[in-house]
């Protein structure tokens, strides 16, 4: 018989024009939300959207797919991919929104959440909470500029104050977006704090339009309270799906990991790197996977330290080997330590 859990996760979703299978998404991160990740978790099933990795919009209309590290896919996902963009003015925004409708992509994603300081400075991600006009007047642009479903990430704001982001979402689902992903912190908080779960139901209750909870859900236990408490449409998951891939599937019923998965999944997730990216590339990027990957271990700090020094991407296959050679000790809730 299907949980709770999985059959509140299985129904169904409208999002503007289309409707998804499933409310549990794979969120926006960058380094991490790669087209190699996304071939991962997507083996495993489970999600009904995957979310791309943050991409310049100025830079959209010079990539070329075959050869970005943001802006490419694979033909399998194409139709379950929004892509997210950042930017500071409306019409470049727009431009690039046309261009990934053109792609063939599910959609466009409106990173208004980042508030790491490179972004910030530029006046875009979480920057643009600030000026709340500006923000909407991107959302409309983009909305005119695209037919395909169109959504929009934002944080609470700057300021500790769930009148905000209600604010926020009144204007963006007013401006044309057809779905809200909220994550429940002010701006310069990364992840200090626990989220205000409370703040998602003030914006579901304030929109008609689909919202998607995120922030510090980390199992099962964790899913359903936040879909029970908030009211939220679907949940997306973030670093969480980095460390245990197959999160997704388990919530949806579709898997129940044995203990080889973790080793499985290490292996296949080298493999992934080395077909999609050049070495440098995928030596970077699979020590940011191992970061959260490792939380799932007794000696996490081990496995972290051993991928962190490997110098080329057969060192790291090396100390896979020999790391697991040991049967490691999994834990059954993730060190939260690897999150911070």
């Amino acid at each position: 018989m299907e949980s709770d859990l999985a059959s509140r996760l299985n129904r169904p979703l409208t999002i503007g024009r289309t409707r998804i299978d499933g409310r549990l998404v794979l969120a926006p991160m960058t380094l991490l939300g790669h087209i190699a990740f996304r071939e991962l978790l997507a083996g495993f099933g489970g999600y009904g959207l995957l979310f791309g990795e943050m991409c310049s919009a100025r830079r959209i209309p010079q990539e070329v797919r075959s050869g970005s590290a943001y802006f490419s896919w694979r033909e399998a996902e194409r139709q379950h991919l929004v892509m997210q963009i950042f930017g500071a003015d409306p019409m470049t925004m727009a431009a690039a929104a046309r261009i990934i409708e053109e792609k063939g992509l599910y959609g466009v994603d409106l990173n208004f959440g980042c508030s790491v300081a490179p972004i910030c400075k530029q006046r875009c991600g979480a920057a643009l909470l600030k000026t709340p006009d500006q923000a909407a007047r991107i959302v409309e642009a983009v909305r005119r500029a695209i037919t395909i479903p169109l959504f929009v990430k934002f944080r609470t704001g700057w300021i500790d104050d769930p009148t905000i982001p209600v604010d926020l979402a009144r204007r963006f689902a007013s401006a044309g977006a057809d779905a809200l992903t909220f994550h429940p912190r002010v701006a310069p908080d990364r992840r200090s704090r626990p989220p205000r779960w409370d703040y998602i139901k003030r914006v579901k209750d304030a929109v008609t339009i689909p919202v998607f909870g995120n922030g510090d859900v980390f199992d099962e236990t964790d899913c359903l309270r936040m879909l029970q408490t908030t009211g939220c449409d679907g949940v997306a998951i973030g670093r969480m799906a980095i460390a245990r891939p197959w999160l997704m599937a388990q919530m949806t019923g579709l898997l129940s990991p044995d203990n080889g998965i973790y080793r499985r999944t290490a292996f296949a997730m080298l493999d992934l790197m080395e077909r999609n990216f050049d070495d440098r590339r995928a030596l970077r990027r699979y020590k940011k996977f191992a970061l959260y990957y490792s939380a799932n271990f007794k000696f996490a700090h081990s496995f972290n330290k051993r991928i962190g020094n490997a110098r080329n991407l057969k060192a790291v296959k090396d100390e896979l080997m020999i790391f697991f050679s040991g049967n490691p000790e999994t834990l059954t809730r993730p060190n939260m330590n690897f999150f911070l």
